[in-house]
């Protein structure tokens, strides 16, 4: 009897010192405070890395962990309601939370539109958040970011570096990072500022995964894309790798994320932070057509 009523003490010594906490709107929380006393303000702005996990094995719905952390403005007047925005101003740099969602309040209150296999009835999403630094100013804060992609770009590029490496391709490094893999570099005209080059290509992710084409048994559309370097009409990448090729050139490039669809990514094809690969092959380089005029408003017809 005695060791049943110990075990019992101590299970609720473990649920009380571990218990959650919760916001107005009904938010469970625990915050492990990293010693900073000095919480968070209206106005400051905050560098953080936040997680998010559903299901009984936590698979991760999003995460800034393992790449660039978030950043935003301190602002109490407009925290939301179930949100971890709430938690903001309880927490002070260094602090760790652990916060978790109801898959069923969060469709009461029509911020997921509908049940699926990933939001289930009774779900639970688990949520943490970690301070990672406050700043003052808008300025501090984008110099600490611009460092964060620096340093986010460098990683996409030595694990490319390592990947073509491993595998004993030879390339060529563009100025912002992108590896070009020359196998006919082509001839006049080159690909240039102000040119347009008509290519063929596949782009797959570095396991191999074709998410767009348009050449061989698996192309949507077969004519060969037009592109304008210059314009910005494509990925930065693309705009630095073609310059290494002139008309009949052929070759791939490897582009780290940041270079191409970066933290947003395009999904549900191409996850956020994924480096790409791309066979080309330059068909044409011509003189690029002017860029069209844009439309004047017309005039409201008088009867």
């Amino acid at each position: 009897m005695k060791i049943i009523t110990s075990i019992l003490a101590a299970s609720i010594l473990l649920v009380s010192c571990n218990q959650y906490q919760k916001t107005k709107s009904g938010l469970a929380y625990k915050i492990t405070h990293g010693g900073n006393k000095e919480k968070l303000k209206q106005g400051q702005f905050v560098k953080m890395n936040i997680r998010f996990t559903v299901g009984p094995k936590d698979s991760v719905l999003t995460s800034t962990f393992e790449h660039i952390p978030a950043y935003l403005m301190v602002d109490t007047a407009r925290a939301g309601k179930y949100s971890f925005l709430e938690l903001l101003p309880l927490c002070a740099k260094g602090d760790k939370v652990d916060f978790s969602l109801s898959v069923d309040t969060l469709k009461k209150m029509g911020m997921i539109p509908d049940y699926n296999n990933v939001f289930v009835r009774k779900g639970i999403i688990k949520g943490k958040l970690e301070i990672v630094n406050v700043f003052a100013s808008d300025k501090e804060t984008n110099e600490d970011y611009k460092k964060e992609n620096d340093k986010e770009k460098a990683k996409e590029i030595a694990d490319l570096e390592k990947y073509t490496k491993d595998k004993n391709i030879k390339t060529q490094k563009s100025e912002n990072g992108v590896l070009v893999e020359i196998e006919n570099a082509g001839t006049e005209p080159k690909a240039d500022t102000g040119k347009q080059v008509s290519v063929f290509y596949k782009g797959y992710t570095i396991d191999g995964k074709v998410f767009d084409t348009n050449t061989g048994k698996d192309a949507q559309h077969k004519d060969p894309i037009n592109v304008v370097l210059g314009r910005h009409g494509v990925i930065p990448g693309w705009e630095e790798g073609l310059k290494f090729f002139g008309k009949g050139g052929k070759g791939k490039f490897y582009i780290p994320a940041m270079m191409a669809y970066g933290p947003q990514g395009n999904p549900p094809v191409i996850l956020p932070f994924t480096n790409l690969v791309f066979d080309i092959e330059v068909v044409d380089v011509t003189v690029a057509p002017p860029p069209a005029a844009p439309q004047m408003p017309q005039m409201p017809q008088h009867p």
